[in-house]
């Protein structure tokens, strides 16, 4: 069964940085596109960034300059850097992991994101 679990997260100050990692057991990590995904209370859940099995990243608008998403396939793991965090980060983020030619995808657990002075 695979797994993807997440850490990091945390409470920080406007303008500080926290960093997420996401690592998944599948056996051929290199063939997955791994988004993180965040929902802040009364919202709907939302792509913040991903990246695919060739390295090409997308992000939100809202986290564009702020947010770096990289892999490193041979610890199968994908970081999420942010920086210069905004109140309006504050979230529970989740990591997704999806093979295109599958249907189904597998999320790891949530962690909360809280920007606040």
């Amino acid at each position: 069964q695979v797994q993807v679990v997440v850490s990091g997260g945390g409470l920080v100050q406007p303008g500080g940085s926290l960093r997420l990692s996401c690592a998944a057991s599948v056996t051929i990590f290199s063939i997955y596109t791994v988004g993180w995904y965040r929902q802040a209370p009364g919202s709907q859940r939302e792509l913040v960034a991903n990246i695919s099995s060739g390295g090409t990243t997308n992000y939100a608008d809202s986290v564009k300059g702020r947010f770096t998403i990289s892999r490193d396939n041979a610890k199968k793991t994908v970081v999420l850097q942010m920086n210069n965090l905004k109140p309006e980060d504050t979230a529970v983020y989740y990591c997704n992991v999806k093979r295109l030619d599958q249907t189904y995808a597998y999320w790891g657990q949530g962690t909360q994101v809280t920007v606040s002075s």
